[in-house]
């Protein structure tokens, strides 16, 4: 198994996690149970996203390209109206 990717956080580890099992990777977060110690323990490095060695190379082009996508705009005719007794 390869450490492929170090996520910032635990939202972004679990997001991550998901969006490869979903593809069919086998994939291991290491370091959950330590973001309770954090007071303790330097916050840097804890997580780290594992693969198998030979699908290391295709996750990690694949977190790259989820890294890197721009989200599309949000138009205003998309979004739905606010209203109720408290827009007075």
């Amino acid at each position: 198994m390869q450490r492929i990717y170090e996520p910032a956080d635990l939202l972004e580890a679990q997001l991550l996690l998901g969006m490869l099992q979903q593809r069919g990777f086998t994939v291991r977060l290491l370091g959950a149970d330590l973001l309770g110690a954090m007071g303790e323990l330097p916050a840097m490095g804890l997580l780290g996203l594992m693969v198998p060695d030979e699908d290391a190379r295709l996750a990690r082009q694949l977190i790259d390209e989820y890294l890197s996508a721009t989200p599309e705009p949000c138009e205003p005719s998309n979004l739905l109206p606010v209203e109720g007794p408290w827009m007075a």
